[in-house]
């Protein structure tokens, strides 16, 4: 099952540098895994916000619950996800 998901980052302005760093470090790390895996199949970037839209993949909503949740970034995160389902009239589906 396809999720689109915007997931808009909230660090608090008097965070801890070193922190942020180290979870920011730990976010990429964790996002080519879950890309590896077939998990996260597109990342878009919000020009201007610490943000992004991006296309998971999952075989449901409680295993993407766990995707997501696994991002070291996840105490800080945002995340709206919208269920995407086929439409007939798709140009991109395999026919």
């Amino acid at each position: 099952m396809e999720f689109l998901l915007n997931i808009v980052v909230t660090w608090p302005p008097d965070g801890d540098p070193a922190e942020k760093e180290r979870r920011i470090k730990g976010e990429g790390v964790r996002a080519r895994e879950l890309a590896a895996a077939g998990t996260i199949k597109r990342v878009w970037r919000v020009p201007g916000q610490w943000a992004n839209w991006s296309l998971w993949e999952a075989p449901d909503a409680t295993a993407l619950h766990e995707a997501v949740t696994s991002l070291p970034m996840w105490p800080y995160l945002d995340v709206e996800v919208i269920p995407l389902a086929a439409h007939p009239n798709d140009p991109g589906a395999a026919k």
